[in-house]
């Protein structure tokens, strides 16, 4: 059975404020939204380019929690741009924090990582030249033997 589509779905703790953040940062557009009468979301959808970003809310009822601000997860989501160092820039005055500045990787893109307030930290990229994959391993080698 192939796959169709592949949809980054993150739990947040305020979901109105993760929106906007994404909004400010990102340039992400609100598709719709799902709110509980009390006012927790249950489902949004957010579109960064023609791709789907999809969060909800903490609903510990039923196990679902969002990370710490400060927790150490084991992804990234990377986000390839056409200006990488103008994306951070953006998502540092919406209220990311740098984790490591752009710079020019052995893989053919200029990259830096961000972490946004929500606890879920962002690779973000654009291209220099494309590599092929022996001359990207044999860059990345070098990054080992010196």
């Amino acid at each position: 059975m192939p796959v169709r589509d592949l949809f980054p779905y993150l739990c947040v703790r305020d979901a109105s404020a993760a929106i906007d953040f994404y909004t400010r940062a990102f340039g992400a557009e609100e598709s719709f939204r799902l709110t509980e009468p009390g006012g927790r979301v249950g489902h949004a959808e957010l579109k960064l380019g023609p791709h789907v970003l999809m969060l909800a809310e903490e609903f510990p009822e039923y196990g679902i929690h969002a990370p710490a601000a400060d927790a150490k997860l084991p992804f990234v989501i990377h986000l390839h741009v056409d200006d990488a160092d103008e994306t951070i820039r953006t998502a540092v005055r919406a209220g990311a924090t740098v984790v490591r500045a752009a710079k020019d990787e052995f893989y053919g893109e200029r990259s830096g990582r961000v972490r946004d307030p929500f606890g879920y930290e962002w690779l973000v990229g654009h291209a220099l030249e494309q590599v092929a994959p022996e001359e990207m391993q044999r860059r990345y080698t070098a990054l080992f033997t010196g």
